[in-house]
Order: C-alpha cells, then sequence, then structure tokens
C-alpha cells in the first residue's frame, strides 16, 4: 500500500496513478453491456394496440408486420403493399422455419385488411399467426 504523506516526507513529488486498468474495466464493461442487451423488433411505425384482458403473453416473434389506422402495411420499417406480405413472409420462413408472425393492427384499421394479412400469412406457411394487443387492466 502506498502511503502518500510517507512519500512526501521523504522527498517524491512524482506519484504515478495508473488508469489503465480502469480504462480496461470500463471497456470490459461496455462489452458486457452490449452483448447481454436484448433488442426489441418493431414495425418501424406508432401503432395504437387494442386491448383484451384475454391477453397471453408470447415469448419471441419472428416476424412483426404492422397494420396502421391509416390502412397501411409496414415490414421492417418500411412500407409494403398486400400483394408482397405473402413473398415476405415466405422468405423470413425460409430463414428460420419454426418462425412466427405477429400482426400489430391499430385499433382503427380496417378489420378486413388485418385478415387478409393474416391469410397471406398462412398462404405462406407460417402456422403460428397471432394479433398483439395490450394488456387491459381490469378496475
Amino acid at each position: 500500500m502506498l502511503n502518500i504523506s510517507a512519500a512526501r516526507r521523504a522527498g517524491k513529488q512524482n506519484l504515478d496513478l495508473n488508469i489503465a486498468p480502469l480504462i480496461d474495466m470500463v471497456f470490459i464493461l461496455l462489452i458486457f453491456f452490449l452483448v447481454t442487451t436484448s433488442f426489441v423488433k418493431e414495425t418501424g411505425v406508432e401503432i395504437s394496440r387494442p386491448a383484451a384482458s384475454t391477453a397471453v403473453t408470447k415469448a419471441k416473434a419472428t416476424i412483426l408486420i404492422g397494420v396502421t389506422k391509416a390502412n397501411t402495411i409496414h415490414l421492417d420499417h418500411r412500407e409494403i403493399d398486400i400483394r408482397a406480405v405473402r413473398a415476405n413472409v415466405e422468405r423470413y420462413l425460409a430463414e428460420n422455419p419454426q418462425g412466427s408472425v405477429v400482426i400489430v393492427a391499430d385499433k382503427e384499421s380496417l378489420t378486413g385488411l388485418v385478415i387478409s394479412v393474416m391469410d397471406a400469412c398462412k398462404l405462406a406457411g407460417a402456422e403460428n399467426v397471432s394479433i398483439a394487443v395490450s394488456i387491459a387492466r381490469e378496475g
């Protein structure tokens, strides 16, 4: 242990403080937090989900498809046409055959459009297609 007052009495004015281990530790912590962070996939648009009291939490979804209140369809932060939904879902399922599809539909979107998106996903081969909702608070 370094005794500062004894070192000053002995005439040593240059005390070196090595901060290299501190910098190494900060970089290791930074890498640890980057690796352990889970990134949330989003559809790329702001959607107001409907509420349901019987909603069940889904562990992980591979494909998120957003349907806005302006009745536009979004996938991977880009707007797509209803005719392109099937091809895009087929492509994602080719990469991950066990993938699931979650349709995040605005509560003011047309039900017919949401059903068309769901139908296109089923025709593409997706076996697990869900619709995202907010959990309704009782009381």
